[in-house]
Order: structure tokens, then sequence, then C-alpha cells
């Protein structure tokens, strides 16, 4: 027992220690993981892990972990950017892959048609761990709705792979002579829709049970993971896609109101981190590489077509329907990682007692590691050349996400203020909204009144809702304050600064409080609010959209205003309060701290 336990977590601390050192070559960790797996295994140092049943089951309880954080951290937003074509991607576009490559696997191997399918199947899914680890090594972001499509995709195409896997070994071991079509009609129909359904109402469960029940605080994140993992198991035990069920129970969950959120998300990082970690180990251990030779070069052509015929042509097919643009299109089909689900799927067969299986496993893996070997160090430069790169600005260096009173969300956001920024050079005025609540300079923090103007190198500590950090990283990331024309910053719409603030109201049917005189004009109802000391960029919440103070003459008179329609969560007036007693408690614990020194 204490052999194995060395063995485990010394395997488990050299993966983690080796990531600080591939991390700057834009290496994937999928792929070193692996690799430390394959030097301890059979080939390497000599520890055999041979159990097809172990490996599949471990690998599966990390897959289900790592899906649950993938559709917990997925927006609404972004769905809302990329539902269609993502959704198509991941199902229709998984069949067209598997078709494609399951022609090519009965040319390359000359194997049985149900047999090449079931290839095609394994080999289906993507990987989107391995596909942002390598633009965040390299340094680059890509525009939001390419990156969604890709975040969408990469999360619900793996249910579909499993799927296609379980059906064409079903049809292998049943001998089926009776129509595939219907097969799988009857299979999708109940995996995939038992499945979405479970996973709505198990997402909704999960938050309904966190709000209402009171617990140490340490317990709720493994309550809400021990719950997603009965979603899974159930919808599994009832023949649906637990792996599709515990995907959108953590898109439902991720997407409410619920208590620790934040502690929560910081909690699944670190379990997400070790599932994938133990998965790939897992998966390295039980591959034999002395075992590769006969299928070695059929494998890495196989992979070839992939690569630059199968998943160009799938995404080809699926994307023509939403007219978007040859960059774009480009993108996606060249961004088809395959990762650890394609080796977890190629031991199934084995599991499963099918005739041959371990040309499956081999075939696999060979297929993920010359994916990663091609992507590494073209993604990147594809991006560019493609020109999808967002410009380059430094964003905040911490978000904190806050858990305030009244399930408000906001965040404690940390910038550095850079030697070119504007706001040293034309020494501007912060609106109302950014100003800070913190400042840290040579070590010595300060309030922003004893700080004065921001200097170079300061630290600056806000408070603000998650929807306001992009307009943050546009005053202290560019090297060009935004101008009178930026409708994302200053607002879609103008409004003339003398009508009155009720027919606003009652233009978007909101309820107008009692406090407000029928006479209140726009103007003077965000003079009140400012208290007289106007600046260009300032906004002042009302219901569900912004006034954006877009002009102002000489200091002091507001001569055009705009509405920003662009966020739905507002910041109440009452949350401004704790935004002062949190920036209070932080300044004295760091002057204490100073004190101390």
């Amino acid at each position: 027992m204490s052999n194995l336990i060395l063995i485990g977590a010394g395997l488990i601390v050299l993966s983690i220690l080796s990531s600080a050192f591939v991390f700057r070559f834009g290496t994937p960790l999928l792929l070193v993981f692996l690799c430390i797996g394959l030097i301890a295994g059979e080939d390497g140092l000599g520890l055999i892990f041979n159990n097809a049943e172990h490996a599949y089951f471990i690998g599966s309880l990390a897959l289900a972990v790592i899906l649950f954080d993938s559709g917990f951290g997925t927006r609404v937003q972004t769905l809302h950017r990329a539902a269609a074509p993502a959704f198509l991607l991941a199902t229709v576009g998984v069949l067209l892959t598997t078709m494609f490559v399951g022609v090519a696997a009965f040319l390359l191997f000359d194997l049985p048609w149900l047999y090449a399918l079931l290839m095609g199947a394994i080999i289906s899914s993507t990987d989107a761990a391995a596909v942002f680890f390598l633009l965040r090594a390299g340094g680059v972001k890509i525009y939001k709705r390419v990156r969604s499509m890709l975040e969408v995709e990469s999360g619900s195409n793996d249910p579909m792979a499993i799927f296609l896997t379980v059906l064409f070994i079903e049809m292998i071991l049943s001998d089926s002579r009776g129509s595939p079509v219907a097969s799988f009609i009857n299979g999708f129909g109940l995996q995939m829709g038992l499945g979405l359904i479970a996973g709505l109402f198990g997402g909704y469960l999960i938050v309904e049970i966190i709000n209402r029940v009171r617990l140490e605080e340490a317990l709720y994140p493994i309550l809400v993971m021990a719950c997603a993992l009965c979603v899974f198991g159930v919808t599994a035990h009832y023949g649906g896609s637990g792996f599709l069920a515990i995907y959108v129970a953590g898109m439902v969950a991720g997407n409410r109101s619920m208590k620790g959120a934040s502690a929560l998300r910081r909690y699944q990082k670190g379990m997400t981190w070790l599932a994938q970690i133990v998965m790939f180990l897992v998966l390295g251990l039980f591959v034999t590489p002395s075992n590769f030779g006969p299928v070695l070069i059929p494998a890495i052509i196989l992979g070839l077509f992939l690569i630059l015929i199968g998943r160009p042509l799938a995404v080809l097919l699926c994307l023509l329907p939403f007219k978007y643009d040859r960059q774009t299109i480009t993108f996606n089909a060249w961004v088809g990682l395959r990762g650890a689900v394609s080796i977890l799927l190629g031991i199934l067969p084995t599991v499963m007692e099918v005739e041959g299986a371990e040309i499956f496993i081999n075939v696999a893996f060979i297929m993920v590691v010359t994916s990663l070997l091609v992507h590494t160090g073209t993604l990147t430069p594809a991006a560019r050349w493609l020109k999808l790169i967002v410009p380059s600005g430094l964003g905040p260096l911490e978000r904190i996400e806050l858990d305030l009173p009244g399930h408000s969300k906001h965040e404690l956001v940390i910038y550095r203020v850079l030697d070119d920024s504007p706001l040293i050079k034309e020494n501007i005025l912060l609106p109302q909204w950014a100003r800070p609540s913190l400042i840290i300079r040579n070590g010595r923090s300060f309030h922003p009144e004893q700080a004065g103007s921001l200097k170079s190198g300061d630290l600056v500590y806000l408070f603000c809702p998650p929807e306001y950090t992009p307009l943050l990283d546009r005053l202290f990331s560019q090297t060009k304050i935004p101008d009178h024309d930026d409708k994302e910053y200053f607002g879609q719409f103008v409004v003339n600064t003398d009508a009155l603030l009720i027919d606003l109201l009652n233009s978007y049917g909101l309820k107008s409080s009692e406090n407000i005189s029928p006479d209140l004009t726009i103007n003077d109802f965000i003079m009140s609010e400012l208290r007289g000391q106007p600046v260009a960029g300032d906004r002042v919440p009302v219901g569900k959209f912004d006034l954006v103070v877009r002009r102002v003459h000489q200091g002091k008179i507001i001569t055009e205003v705009g509405i920003s329609l662009l966020h739905e969560n507002r910041m109440p007036a009452y949350v401004r309060k704790y935004e002062r007693s949190g920036a209070n408690l932080i300044t004295r614990f760091f002057n204490l701290l100073n004190r101390k020194k």
C-alpha cells in the first residue's frame, strides 16, 4: 500500500512540476502527462497496469468532473453567440467526422465496415483543454465569437462521440443485421433526450439544494460535486448519456445565483486539474508502445487525414448554412486537437470484449499524439495569419469573485498602470464607476484621495460587476482612450439631456419610483447621482440599462448622454455601500501590514 501511494503521489508531483517548465514552450500538458505515464509504464520503468475496466472507470469519473466544470464555466452570453453552429458541430459534425475517418480506416487497415466506423467514432471528438492551453501559452486571444464556438463545441461533443462508440460496439457484438439507421435514431433519442432532460432538472435541483441548506462553508463544494455525480450516475443507469447530463447540469448551475459560487469555482479548478492529471497518467500507463509497430505508419497517415481532410470537410459542411467568413471557418476547421477522450474511448472495445480490440487503443493513442505534435506549433500562427487575434492589452492581474449579500455578482479586479498608458500621458480623470478603492504604490497602500494622480507601476484595486471588466480593460490596457464614437463604451443610443426621466422609464416599461419627480430631467438625475462632478464615461444604473455621460462642458455641464444596453445585471445602490466598506477594510489591512514592517 505504501509503495502504491508513493508511486501515485510521485507521478502527480512530477506532472505538476513539469508543467511549470513546458508552459513556457507552449507544449500541451496533455502530451506531457501522457509521456510521464508512458515512461513509468511497462516499456519504461516497468510499472504494469493492464486492467481495462479500472482504466475506463477512472477515466470516466475524471471526465465527468471535467465536463461539469466545463459546463459550469460556460456563460449564457457564450451560448447566445454560438449555440446553433456549436451544437451542430458537436452532433452532425461528429457524425460526419466518424464517417469520413471510417472510410479512410477501411482503406488503410482493411477492417470490416463496423470496425472502421468504430475507429472513426473513437477519434471524432476534440479536446478543449489542449486547444486553449496552446492559445494561452502563445499569449494571444482570439475573437469572442470564434472562441465561444470552440468552447461550446468542445464541451458538448464528447457525449455524441461516446454514444456513437457504444452504438457501433453493440452492433459488432450483436452481429446486428437490422437497419443501422434505425438503431442510431432510437439510441440517439434515448441517450441525448434523457441526458438533456436529466441535466436541466439536475442543474436546477443542485442550485435549490445549495441555496436552501445551511452547512459548513467548506462542505458546499463537496456537496455540489457529489450531486453532479449523482446526476451522472442516475442518467447513465436509465440509459441516458450521463456525460451530456452532467455537462448540462453544470451549465444550468453555473448560470444561476448560487450560494458560495466563488468558492465553488476555486474548488472545481483544483478538482479539474487533478482529474486531468490522473486521467492522462492512467491512460499513459495503460498503453504499451512496443505494440505500436504494425499500426504506426497507417495510424499516422489516418491522423494526418483527420487533420487535413476529415475535420475541415465536416466543419465546412456544418458551418456553410451560417454564412461565416472564410477566416472563421478555416480556423475552426484547423482547431481540432484530439485528447484524452479519444484514448479513453479506445479502451472501451477492450472493456466490452470486442475481438481484436487492441488495435483501437493503439491507433487512437498514435492519432492523438500526431494531432498534438502538428497543432502545437501551428495554432497560434494560424490565428495570426487569419487575423483572428484580439489587439493585445494587459488585462487585470487578478480577478477575485466576491459573494456579497443579496447574491450580488461582483469582483475585485487588480490592474497595473502601464508606462505608456493614456492615464499617465494624458492625465485623464477616471469615471466614478472606475474610481479605485485602493492603490498600492512602492509596496505601500494608499486611499485614492491620499494617492492623488495615478503613477506608472501603481497597483489599482477596484470593485465592479463582471460585465464592467471589459470596459476597465479599455481604460487600463489600451494605448488609446475610447473616443465618443465608441458605442460599447459610451452607449449605443444618444438621449436628450433635457428629456424627462419618467418618460424614459416608461418607454422601456420600467416602474418609476415614488421619489422621482415628474419634472426631473435626465441631466438633473445624473448630476444628483454624481454629486455635481460628472466625468466623460460616468455610468448611472437605471433598471436594465446604464445612462452614460458622453460629453462634459468645462467639467460641470453634461452636454450629451448615451444609453448602454450591454449588461443584464446592474449595480444596485446598496452595493456601493459594500464597495466603500470593503475598500476601507482592505485599506486598514494593508496599512496595518505597513506599520508592522
